[in-house]
């Protein structure tokens, strides 16, 4: 059971989860922009994520062959 828990498979469910609520809290900042370093950091965490996410996809999902 441990396994499950730190799969690529699982880290992909919680990155993409994480990136949701970024996607949500970057929304609800830029409604109202009084702290453009928030706004900044939470655009540049997102970022981190997609990244990661796109790593993590292509372990999972190898190439197919051509």
């Amino acid at each position: 059971m441990d396994s499950n828990l730190n799969s690529p498979e699982r880290r992909l469910i919680d990155l993409r989860i994480e990136h949701g609520d970024l996607d949500a809290m970057i929304d609800r900042a830029s409604e109202n922009p009084l702290d453009e370093l928030l706004l900044r950091r939470l655009k540049k965490r997102r970022l981190g994520l997609r990244d990661e996410i796109i790593r993590i996809e292509r372990i999972v999902t190898p190439d197919e062959p051509a």
